[in-house]
């Protein structure tokens, strides 16, 4: 795997030994390939062994590509009104947000079950954290540059994320396919 996308170099001693594990499993990249909001977790990440392996994980698909994958999982289990809009630059929290919509809270359940499992299938990927759950029907998957918003439609309606984040820019992702 080549570097790609933005990156931050590891600069401390106390680095180097999980640095050069980590530049071999990416190639012997001399630099991390890292989204803008995952550069601020990557030293943290790097210093905890245990954080270390999901450091990797994440950074196999990053951005763009994650939150596509996540809209085409969702798709998948057949969520409603399924939007990623990008926060590059807006947000400190994330990079792209996937808002979609499930019709009763089993289907909640299930697109969040979906979207999990499909991510890792396909990716090889976890969600960092979840949040809510399908009785308070908003279900939030944590990805770090990508937070994926399930929702029921009366909920998404009350909050309105998309209003909220209007200055955000719409990604198409339906011909990426």
């Amino acid at each position: 795997m080549a570097c790609r996308g933005s990156a931050v170099r590891i600069r401390y001693a106390p680095f180097s030994f999980l640095y050069r594990q980590f530049c071999y499993v990416l190639n012997n990249c001399d630099e991390l390939p890292l989204s803008a909001n995952a550069q601020q977790t990557a030293f943290l990440s790097v210093s905890h062994p245990t954080h270390f392996h999901s450091l990797i994980n994440t950074m196999a698909i990053v951005g763009k590509e994650l939150a596509i994958a996540c809209a085409l999982a969702a798709e998948g289990i057949q969520a409603e009104d399924i939007r990623i809009i990008e926060l590059t630059g807006l947000s400190t929290v994330t990079d792209f947000m996937v808002v979609c919509t499930g019709t009763s809270l089993p289907h909640i359940k299930a697109i969040l079950r979906d979207i999990d499992k499909g991510v890792f299938s396909e990716h090889h990927v976890h969600a960092n954290s979840s949040d809510g759950d399908a009785d308070s029907r908003w279900v939030i998957l944590d990805y770090i540059d990508v937070m994926v918003h399930i929702m029921h439609q009366e909920m998404r309606d009350l909050y309105g994320l998309e209003d909220l984040w209007s200055k955000g820019k719409e990604v198409e992702w339906s011909d990426s396919e």
